[in-house]
């Protein structure tokens, strides 16, 4: 999940790169491989996507713009329960009777967050802030991405600068699991 351009560009592409994966899902057959491994994939997207967020997106929604404390905890709250159903998904194969059911409520749950984001985030923080900054922004996301968990870890801080110290280290871990693994691929 890679792209160029500003932070707007680049968070609205990977919106759209879920929402492929969340497509793809629905056209697997119920309780195939397929399934399992598209849900690995949007695990892995949605969490570096939600790390990079966290770590930028939101601090800079609360220095640029009225109402950024409250815009940025509504999405945290969203990002917070995405995170518990992701937790929930890892733990089960696609033959378990709640495992789509589970991937339903997630794609519910990010559609939401997403409208949320695009209608009313977004637009305001272009809006609202310079063009530099938004390039500047869009960078730093795409690195944070980079090193980002691939996994879900609820439990972890969601706020700087307690999540950049530790993202890094989860997400090296993970990367390591994932090739031991063989997940993700």
């Amino acid at each position: 999940m890679a792209h160029d351009g500003d932070v707007v560009a680049e968070l609205t592409d990977d919106h759209r790169e879920v929402a492929d994966l969340f497509q793809r899902f629905e056209k697997a057959m119920p309780g195939s491989p397929d399934r399992k491994r598209l849900v690995d994939a949007l695990t892995i997207a949605l969490v570096r996507h939600e790390v990079a967020e966290e770590q930028h997106l939101y601090p800079a929604v609360r220095e640029h713009l009225a109402e950024g404390e409250a815009l940025a905890d509504k999405a945290l709250a969203a990002h917070r329960r995405v995170e518990l159903l992701l937790k929930e998904l890892e733990r089960r194969e696609p033959a378990d009777l709640d495992f789509d059911r589970l991937v339903v409520k997630l794609r519910t749950e990010v559609t939401a967050h997403v409208a949320d984001e695009e209608r009313q985030l977004l637009p305001r923080l272009r809006d609202g802030v310079h063009p530099y900054v938004l390039e500047n922004l869009g960078k730093k996301v795409r690195e944070a991405k980079r090193t980002a968990p691939t996994r879900p870890h609820p439990a972890a801080p969601s706020t700087p600068p307690a999540n950049k110290l530790l993202a890094p280290g989860l997400g090296l871990v993970d990367r390591v699991r994932d090739v031991v693994s063989g997940r993700g691929r």
